[in-house]
C-alpha cells in the first residue's frame, strides 16, 4: 500500500524532541518555527498548493555528521542535535545544539572559555560564541547551548582572490588563535568552518532553505563578500581539548576526527600524540581539498602561490609541520607582496579555457573590480570588529 507522498513532510521521530520541549524553550527566552507547536497543524493543508511551497514543511537540519558526532548519535534515537530559534527579546536568529554531557564533557566549557569577556573582545577569537546555556529539566545529561546562526563558509561561492585570501587569513588566525590558549580544537575539518552571513543579506535567509528569504517569501538576494565583509568562526568543540599552559607538547589518545585523511592516523590510530600538529593538518587539508586540489574542475587555478605554505602544513611526518603561529607569519609575508590587482582579480576556475576566461575577464572588470575601486572597497575584505 502507498502512502500519502505528502506525508513526508510531518514531523519525523527526530523532530519530536523540540516539538516536546517547545514550551519550555519558549519560556526560556526562545521560540522554535510554528512546525513545533505541540498542536501544529500544516499550513498547506485544505490547500492545493505543494507542501514544499510553505515554510512550515522545512524539517530540521540532519546535519552531516563526524565521526565523533556519530557515536553520539548512536546513544540516542533522537535525532536531530541542531535545530534553528528566534530569541524572543530581539527577533534575533539564533541556533540550538544538544550536547550529551557524558559524552562531550569539554564542550560547554571551551566554548564557554572562549565567549569569556576576557577573550572575546580579541579581534583573534574567531571561536564561535555560546550566548546562553540552557539545562533540559527533564534530563540532567542534557545542555543546549545558544549560538548565533551560522551559514557554511563557502556558501555563496567566493569571486575575487582577496575574498578567499581574507578568508584563509582569518581561519589561520583563528586556530592560532586556539592553540595560543592551549585548546586543540581535533576536529577543524570543512564542515566545522562557518560563516556569520548576515552582512551579505539583507533580508535574512531561512535557516533550512538558505536560497530563500526568512519568511519564505521569496529568494534570498545577497552582496558580495567585497561589499559586506563577514567574519568565519571555527565550530563544534565536541572533542576539542584544552590543557594546562605548562604543557607544551601535551599528549593524547587521538579521536579520529570528519577528516580520516591525517597521516599519522592511517597505520596507528591508538598511540597518544600531540594533537596541535594533527590541527594544523586538518586546517591545511581543508584549503587543498576545497581550493586547490587539480584534479577538481571546480577549484582554481590562481592560488598556487599557496602551494609551498599549504604542502608545509599537510606534510606526512607531524614533526616537520609548521605551528599556526608560523602559518600565519608565513601567510602575512605572500599577501604583502600583492598588489590590489592581483587581490581583486577574480577566482578562476581550472575548467576555464582561454574564451571562457577572457569573457569572464571583461565582464568581473567592468562590474566588479573597477566598482570596487572606485568605491575604495578593500582588496581583503575584513570586517569590522
Amino acid at each position: 500500500m502507498v502512502g500519502n507522498p505528502e506525508d513526508i513532510y510531518l514531523l519525523n521521530e527526530y523532530e519530536l524532541y523540540w516539538r516536546d520541549h517547545f514550551d519550555w524553550l519558549q519560556q526560556s527566552g526562545y521560540a522554535l518555527r510554528p512546525r513545533y507547536k505541540p498542536n501544529w497543524v500544516p499550513s498547506w493543508q485544505g490547500t492545493k498548493r505543494r507542501p514544499g511551497d510553505f515554510e512550515d514543511s522545512r524539517d530540521c537540519e540532519v546535519p552531516v555528521l563526524t565521526s565523533a558526532q556519530w557515536c553520539s548519535i548512536l546513544t540516542s534515537v533522537q535525532r536531530p542535535v541542531v535545530l534553528d530559534a528566534t530569541r524572543v527579546s530581539d527577533k534575533e536568529m539564533v541556533l540550538l545544539k544538544r550536547i550529551h554531557k557524558s559524552i562531550h564533557p569539554y564542550e560547554v566549557g571551551i566554548g564557554q572559555y572562549f565567549s569569556s569577556e576576557a577573550l572575546a573582545s580579541d579581534p583573534r577569537n574567531h571561536c564561535c560564541p555560546v550566548y546562553d546555556v540552557l539545562h533540559d529539566p527533564a534530563d540532567e545529561n542534557t545542555a543546549i547551548i545558544v549560538m548565533p546562526l551560522l551559514r557554511r563558509y563557502n556558501d555563496p561561492n567566493f569571486l575575487t582572490v582577496g575574498e578567499a585570501l581574507e578568508f584563509f587569513r582569518q581561519i589561520f588566525e583563528a586556530l592560532a588563535f586556539m592553540h595560543e590558549h592551549h585548546v586543540a580544537h581535533r576536529d577543524c575539518m570543512t564542515l566545522n568552518i562557518m560563516m556569520d552571513a548576515r552582512p551579505m543579506y539583507p533580508e535574512m535567509y531561512h535557516p533550512r532553505s538558505p536560497f530563500m528569504k526568512r519568511d519564505y517569501s521569496g529568494k534570498a538576494k545577497h552582496y558580495s563578500r567585497t561589499r559586506r565583509p563577514v567574519k568565519y568562526y571555527l565550530t563544534d568543540f565536541g572533542i576539542s581539548k584544552r590543557f594546562d599552559k605548562d604543557d607544551t607538547k601535551p599528549i593524547v589518545v587521538p579521536i579520529i576526527s570528519g577528516d580520516p585523511s591525517a597521516p599519522e592516523f592511517q597505520e596507528d590510530k591508538v598511540t597518544a600524540r600531540n594533537p596541535f600538529p594533527t590541527d594544523v593538518y586538518y586546517l591545511g587539508n581543508v584549503i587543498r581539498e576545497d581550493f586547490l586540489t587539480v584534479s577538481r574542475p571546480d577549484l582554481y587555478s590562481n592560488l598556487k602561490f599557496l602551494y609551498s605554505l599549504v604542502g608545509s602544513m599537510v606534510r606526512k611526518d607531524p614533526a616537520t609541520r609548521p605551528t599556526m603561529a608560523q602559518v600565519v607569519k608565513s601567510f602575512e609575508q605572500l599577501v604583502s607582496k600583492l598588489s590590489k590587482w592581483q587581490l581583486g582579480a577574480r577566482l578562476v576556475l581550472h575548467t576555464d579555457d582561454s574564451i571562457v576566461n577572457a569573457l569572464k575577464y571583461v565582464h568581473h572588470l567592468y562590474f566588479r573590480l573597477i566598482p570596487y575601486l572606485l568605491l575604495r572597497l578593500p582588496s581583503l575584505p575584513s570586517p569590522k570588529s
